[in-house]
């Protein structure tokens, strides 16, 4: 699976027309480190959101969503009773119908 998170990043970051390098120097990480967020190889932390929000011009809740979507896709991916359990998490916190 392609992960969330980073085809967000690499599709807002080329957007702008930004560099990896650029981005990276604004995390203080190399930009090999970058290309293995955005190819889903690494996972980014969650501190460097607002630094990515303020960067790439979107909401830190935007990319939040992106990146804890990617966190409960680990958890769940290989289990047989993941669709159940998204659903009743979901009826927990206060949806509807997923």
């Amino acid at each position: 699976m392609e992960y969330l998170f980073g085809k967000k990043i690499r599709a807002l970051r080329e957007a702008q027309g930004l560099l990896q390098r650029q981005v990276a120097y604004h995390l203080d990480i190399d930009s090999p480190m970058l290309s293995n967020i955005e190819r889903g190889d690494r996972r980014a932390r969650r501190e460097w959101i607002p630094k990515l929000a303020k960067l790439l011009n979107v909401s830190e809740e935007e990319l939040l969503t992106f990146w804890l979507a990617d966190k409960v896709f680990d958890v769940v991916n290989d289990e047989k009773v993941a669709k159940e359990t998204i659903k009743t998490v979901a009826k927990t916190i206060g949806l509807k119908a997923v």
